[in-house]
């Protein structure tokens, strides 16, 4: 079969295939959640208007639903998709967590925590990327971990304050918290497994295809953004 714009009565004109595509609705839906990042910092930091901070981080929760429905449904799935969605999930997560420290709400060494098990990863996608491995299939612990992590930062901000909801949105922030990270934890370390796994193949030069390790793939809209 022959790439389309190049077959016989193509007339020469190439034609760009949906991973080449910018100007999508699922990418303006990342770009917008994006720009609420900076947006979110100065209502927690500035004004501690925490009940618009925890109302812009559900719509972002929404719109990381949204726009992975759509792209999929539409099928204006994109490269530039899929850089934004995560990127735009962790910079929410770093955000939130820079937020809840800077505030007193969180003790810094759950930060230090977190961030530690992103550079274990960063490093483990380095060695992948030596043997031209892309991004291994993310699993179903990482996934419940982000969700665990993304329950509990409202709830925390919520718990900050007084009175008796308060203290059950605290309890239960936390609850979510201590096993939302638990499970990243664990996330990674099936993670550094499956790496260990797919790079051990690529050395032994059974690997098929063009460096392509068989549990490794792209990653696509709609995976959350922790890997694992």
């Amino acid at each position: 079969m022959e790439p389309a714009g190049h077959g016989p009565g193509a007339g020469g004109t190439a034609v760009a295939g949906p991973g080449d595509r910018v100007l999508t609705v699922p990418n303006a839906i990342s770009i917008a959640r994006l720009a609420g990042v900076p947006v979110f910092l100065w209502l927690v930091l500035g004004p501690h208007a925490d009940g618009w901070a925890v109302a812009l981080l559900i719509a972002a929760g929404v719109s990381d639903w949204l726009d992975g429905k759509l792209a999929r449904a539409w099928n204006q799935q994109s490269r530039l998709g899929q850089v934004l969605d995560p990127a735009a999930d962790r910079l929410y997560i770093a955000a939130t967590l820079a937020a809840l420290a800077i505030r007193g709400i969180i003790p810094w060494w759950l930060v230090a925590v977190l961030a530690l098990r992103e550079l274990v990863l960063g490093v483990a996608l380095l060695a992948l990327r030596r043997y031209s491995i892309g991004p291994l299939q993310v699993s179903f612990v990482g996934k419940a971990a982000t969700l665990c992590l993304l329950y509990a930062f409202p709830l925390l901000f919520l718990g900050s304050h007084a009175g008796a909801g308060a203290l059950a949105a605290r309890v239960i922030g936390w609850a979510f918290a201590i096993w939302g990270t638990a499970l990243y934890w664990w996330a990674a370390a099936l993670y550094l497994a499956q790496a260990r796994q797919v790079i051990a193949i690529a050395r032994g030069g059974r690997a098929p295809g063009r460096g392509q390790a068989p549990l490794a793939r792209q990653r696509h809209r709609g995976d959350d953004g922790a890997q694992g």
